[in-house]
């Protein structure tokens, strides 16, 4: 009996945890089988080549992580041509044991989503798209449609409208806004198919003895244990305000961090810092998930949403 399996509306998914995107790339092959994943989410790509931010992008805190990318990437067309077919090769590699595989992407302006979107559906081995309205770290591109309502309404509804396949449509939300509920039902109402949330918080570190940011642009994306709290209270509220299955990631490093985003409201966890202090860290949160799950004679199911219902009664 398999107590994890889940699905994030139209993908079902053998396991609840996946990887967070820009933490994790095809390279993570020569470590472990990545078939063992429920979902595997790529780097987001963007329609044209994109250098990213001048470094250091990078200052690890005392109590997480800063990331100033800025999104660098080949851009959709080397993402087709180079990247697709090795994903494809491993995730398709054995039949009885398929991983989807969801790309991320996003872009300046609607017309450029819809422009990736459209290339993106005419090729096959993606099961879903995961349209990021949310980095913190481009200017004029990502946040400045997370921050928005009304935008991220038009977006979704314009991509659900230009999406010729059945491909799950997930929209990845920002917590650097006044209320993500708004946001969150915004997209529901667009048409999206389920939420990712959250991604990173704007943060800053300076150099107390010269003043100097360490961050070269000045600010960037805390991700780590930090933003932990951060990122349940948000699941949890959007989870209470919408119909929609949830993807949710922020902090998340062992098994109980992933059962608190589970009790929540989650649907299925993706790991990112993670990633980089212990890369087996999404193997390990998967046996020990189903060790406790099989202790407890539970389905990953029956847990999801519980604290919500605990303080409705």
């Amino acid at each position: 009996m398999n107590r994890l399996k889940t699905q994030l509306a139209k993908i079902k998914m053998k396991n609840p945890v996946t990887v967070a995107s820009g933490t994790f790339g095809i390279e993570f092959a020569e470590l472990f089988d990545l078939t063992c994943l429920g979902v595997v989410v790529t780097k987001t790509i963007t329609l044209e080549p994109k250098a990213g931010n001048h470094p250091p992008r990078l200052y690890e805190t005392p109590s997480g992580l800063l990331n100033s990318i800025g999104l660098q990437n080949p851009g959709v067309e080397i993402f087709i041509k180079e990247s697709l077919p090795d994903y494809r090769k491993i995730l398709e590699d054995n039949p009885d044991n398929p991983t989807p595989l969801v790309v991320s992407f996003s872009g300046a302006t609607i017309r450029e989503f819809i422009n990736v979107l459209q290339r993106l559906e005419e090729v096959s081995g993606i099961a879903g798209y995961e349209v990021n309205v949310s980095c913190p770290n481009v200017e004029k591109e990502g946040l400045s449609f997370g921050v928005d309502s009304e935008a991220v309404y038009r977006l979704t509804k314009e991509l659900k409208e230009n999406l010729k396949t059945d491909r799950e449509l997930i929209i990845k939300l920002t917590p650097n806004v006044t209320d993500i509920v708004e946001i969150a039902q915004a997209a529901e109402e667009g048409g999206c198919d389920s939420l990712a949330l959250i991604n990173t918080l704007i943060g800053m570190a300076i150099d107390w003895q010269t003043g100097n940011p360490f961050i070269k642009r000045g600010f960037g994306g805390l991700s780590g244990p930090a933003i932990k709290p951060v990122a349940v209270y948000n699941v949890f509220k959007v989870s209470q305000n919408t119909q929609l299955p949830i993807l949710a990631m922020g902090g998340i490093a062992t098994w109980q961090d992933a059962l608190e985003f589970f009790y929540a409201g989650a649907n299925a966890v993706a790991i990112g810092t993670g990633n980089f202090i212990n890369p087996l860290s999404t193997l390990e949160i998967i046996d020990r998930l189903a060790e406790f799950l099989e202790s407890k004679q539970l389905d990953l199911q029956s847990i999801i949403g519980k604290t919500g219902k605990l303080l409705n009664q």
